[in-house]
């Protein structure tokens, strides 16, 4: 669960990276605005309304403009969100002890069994597992911020990422986003819709994942969660996913 909050700083900070595709500063070929905004709340919740306390969409971040300011929180909350599912369904997972019924490293290592919570299984990985974790998750938001034909902050799709064409990948194309080609053939109107639920899911997802770790880490904080989960709590950092490994030593 720490490498999913490390993964949402990495998401964030992914932005920074220069892109050959956002050399325009132009507000012509962008498409998102406050107005968009306010649509798309009534697409995700009809009874709760555009809600911005700390006027965001009013912003323009880094010297950009307006439009491309809203497209670089679309497109952190979709990743978020995504993130939030993976580490939603992951904790559930690693709650129960279910692990992979291979090895977890060359030697013959096997994945950790005997911890008491999925916080716990994270602080006994090897740093060498966490390192080439990391180094993963940096390629994939590295390849999301050169390879796009449009960058989200310029008019282009929020939550796309970019397929490995068989230059990449030798003997044939490797689109991670679709990989068995179901949203090609889906309509504009039932990308829209499908979009609409991701969104909702994803928010869904953010505030159980927090739920999971303050019960943990701040026991009854999250009142009636621990009767359900029964997990223990949990002394590490949740925030510092090498404080039980690499930085001790250091």
């Amino acid at each position: 669960m720490k490498i999913t909050i490390a993964t949402t700083l990495l998401s964030t900070a992914a932005a920074f990276v220069p892109s050959s595709t956002t050399t325009s500063t132009s507000s012509s070929s962008l498409c998102e605005t406050k107005a968009d905004l306010s649509t798309l709340a009534k697409s995700l919740n009809p009874i709760v309304p555009f809600f911005d306390p700390l006027g965001l969409a009013d912003q323009e971040f880094w010297g950009q403009s307006n439009e491309a300011t809203i497209g670089f929180l679309r497109e952190s909350e979709v990743k978020h969100g995504r993130i939030a599912m993976f580490a939603f369904v992951g904790y559930i997972v690693h709650a129960n002890h279910i692990t992979w019924p291979w090895p977890m490293q060359l030697d013959g290592t096997m994945f950790p069994s005997d911890y008491a919570s999925p916080p716990e299984a994270w602080d006994m990985i090897p740093d060498g597992a966490k390192l080439q974790i990391f180094a993963f998750i940096g390629f994939l938001e590295y390849w999301r911020e050169v390879a796009a034909d449009k960058h989200y902050m310029r008019g282009g799709k929020v939550g796309e990422f970019p397929a490995f064409d068989a230059t990449y990948i030798p003997g044939g194309a490797l689109n991670l986003y679709d990989p068995f080609g179901f949203s090609s053939s889906k309509t504009e109107e039932q990308k829209a819709k499908g979009l609409v639920k991701e969104i909702n899911n994803g928010r869904a997802a953010m505030l159980g994942i927090f739920g999971f770790l303050c019960a943990q880490t701040i026991p009854g904080s999250v009142p009636g969660l621990e009767d359900i989960t029964h997990l223990p709590a949990y002394s590490g950092e949740v925030m510092a996913p090498f404080s039980q490994s690499i930085l001790p030593s250091l």
